[in-house]
């Protein structure tokens, strides 16, 4: 097998057109010609217009007093990373353009670099600047031509990513915004290092197949600073070219029904929010009418909203890196959702269907696509998985992500099959994992039914992921949802003798207890029980113990041992099915 470089070089030329080789090759030319211009001298580049008519986007909540002296005293975003491991890994990468070293992972590296604990003092300040300590303005001024001086452009592994650059455009636009005192030497410097990361990100846009939430991302950059150049052409090229990438990209990314073309509910919430950000500062200041924009994204809050847990968390579905588009707990200003009082609500762009019950129950059902072509980044291999939660306790979860980079075993993992409350053929994934990131063999699902009343909803679907195997097969299952209870029935149909596993996945803090023929399943004052018909039954795996199965996620960078329920059957596709019952009112033999 090739090494892992070189197998992503090949996959990602096997999904290239000629154009987009021709794009690739002028793109390492500009960026030659950018690296060779060092230093950056300000005087170059023009100064930017009269920030008066600019205006800060309005975030909320409003910052606290608190929060603000936890920044001053050294907070910071590091993804659950302790600073003596995020200090090995920056050593490793110094002098680098971004290569990876030994377990170091480059996303946690670049959050820091992000500059977010800067816009919570920002925030603060936009709200409340009469009654803002000098000591905030000089903490703020300070720590951001620090960041500069430790990192010269377009130097070491904050600058590989364009996306990376265009986060942190909007800091140095609040500092120019928010910092009056600043000596007109330092604000020539942050306005030079906005350009240069505009112009670094001009260079390095990301078409074609790396078109997803970096592309969004790397076009609010260019649109916050073509505002603060838009006197210059170079600028007003900026705020053309991001308005029209992100224009693009809305109707692509943001699927009729509201959903996320990368099947991953943490990056939808991320690019909406770029989205609402962007919006803000273009409307504020008078640039653009964003209009058309905000019906399509309000369908993305519509989507989202159907999945909300009480916090304002989602369950993992797809990838998560806890990113967030301003800084963790702030948002921008959103719009609400379009209301709903749907009580299972199917979005067929996306593939997924939610059915909330008047108890509290509430399941979420994937019967969509493996994520976003050609290289499905974000996606995990977890069709037909579901999800449950009881009155907003989670019982039944997907796993989560815990890292990208330096642990490539728990990487494929938890993106795998076995890691998702969904039935593995085989040991195998319903994809083929190419590398940490890229797949190939994805499959197709298909919504086959539904069936919707008073007494409950009944949808049916299946996908074709194993019909690459030798002996060729489809996995179909059916939710049929009724009061307090739920019934997951799992057939197959195609040939050849097959191993099955059914998994389904606990709640690492959950107490799992056994009581006649059912398997009963607590936590946070909510319980759910589960049992098989027709003579299965589960067995219980402990993670921990041995293997990568059995194990959550909860935050990036994180991971917990948690219980698995299996149920494994050998035989013929004819010969094999799963009739789970779950409960979560009514003892079970009273469910439907």
């Amino acid at each position: 097998m090739a090494p892992p470089l070189l197998r992503f070089l090949l996959l990602r030329l096997k999904h290239a057109s000629f154009a987009e080789l021709s794009y690739r090759m002028r793109q390492k030319a500009r960026s030659a010609r950018i690296r060779s211009a060092r230093p950056y001298a300000p005087a170059r580049h023009g100064s930017p217009v009269s920030l008066s008519g600019l205006a800060v986007p309005v975030m909320e909540p409003e910052v606290s007093l608190a929060r603000v002296e936890a920044v001053l005293a050294g907070e910071r975003y590091t993804l659950n990373t302790g600073a003596r491991t995020l200090d090995r890994w920056q050593a490793a990468l110094a002098g680098t353009r971004g290569g990876m070293r030994g377990d170091a992972d480059l996303r946690v590296v670049w959050e820091p670099a992000r500059l977010q604990h800067l816009t919570v003092l920002f925030a603060y300040l936009a709200r409340k600047p009469r009654e803002s300590a000098d000591r905030v303005r000089e903490f703020a001024r300070s720590e951001l031509l620090g960041w500069l001086d430790a990192n010269p452009f377009p130097q070491g592994p904050n600058y590989r990513s364009a996306m990376e650059c265009a986060l942190r455009i909007p800091v140095f636009f609040y500092a120019l915004k928010l910092l009056p005192e600043l000596q007109p030497a330092e604000s020539a410097r942050i306005a030079a290092a906005l350009h240069a990361h505009a112009e670094w990100i001009e260079a390095n846009l990301s078409l074609y197949s790396s078109l997803g939430n970096h592309t969004v991302c790397e076009a609010a950059g260019l649109v916050f600073a073509g505002g603060v150049f838009r006197d210059h052409d170079r600028g007003r090229r900026w705020l053309a070219r991001g308005v029209g990438l992100l224009g693009q990209e809305l109707v692509r990314q943001v699927l009729p029904d509201g959903g996320a073309l990368e099947q991953s509910l943490s990056y939808h919430r991320f690019v909406l929010d770029v989205y609402w950000l962007t919006a803000g500062f273009l409307e504020g200041s008078g640039l653009r009418d964003c209009g058309d924009w905000r019906r399509r994204l309000r369908f993305g809050e519509e989507f989202l909203s159907g999945f909300a847990l009480p916090g304002a968390g989602y369950p993992s579905i797809g990838d998560a890196d806890d990113g967030c588009a301003v800084a963790p707990g702030l948002s921008p200003l959103r719009e609400p959702p379009f209301p709903h009082d749907a009580a299972c609500r199917v979005f067929p762009d996306a593939g997924y269907t939610v059915v909330g019950t008047a108890s509290g129950g509430r399941i979420t059902f994937d019967h969509g696509p493996l994520g976003m072509p050609p290289l499905y980044n974000h996606g995990h291999a977890d069709a037909l998985s579901i999800t449950l939660s009881v009155r907003g306790v989670e019982l039944l979860v997907d796993p989560g992500t815990y890292r990208y980079n330096g642990a490539p075993g728990w990487r494929r993992y938890f993106k795998g099959t076995s890691a998702h409350n969904t039935v593995t053929v085989d040991g195998l994934d319903q994809a083929v994992q190419q590398t940490g990131f890229i797949w190939s063999s994805p499959y197709a699902c298909r919504l086959l039914a539904r069936e919707e009343g008073p007494a409950g909803c009944r949808v049916e679907a299946e996908h074709d992921g194993y019909l690459r195997l030798k002996e060729p097969l489809s996995h179909r299952r059916t939710l049929a949802v009724h009061g307090d209870g739920a019934v997951v029935t799992d057939r197959f149909h195609g040939s050849g003798e097959h191993e099955f596993d059914l998994h389904l996945h606990l709640h690492p803090f959950a107490v799992v207890s056994r009581e006649g023929g059912s398997w009963y399943v607590s936590r946070g004052g909510s319980r759910i029980s589960l049992s098989l018909l027709g003579g299965d039954d589960f067995e219980l795996l402990q993670g921990g113990e041995g293997g990568h199965l059995g194990w959550h996620s909860p935050r990036y960078g994180v991971k917990l041992p948690s219980a698995v329920l299996r149920c494994r059957r050998k035989g013929s596709c004819a010969a094999v099915s799963f009739q789970t019952v779950i409960g979560w009112g009514a003892p079970p033999d009273r469910l439907p």
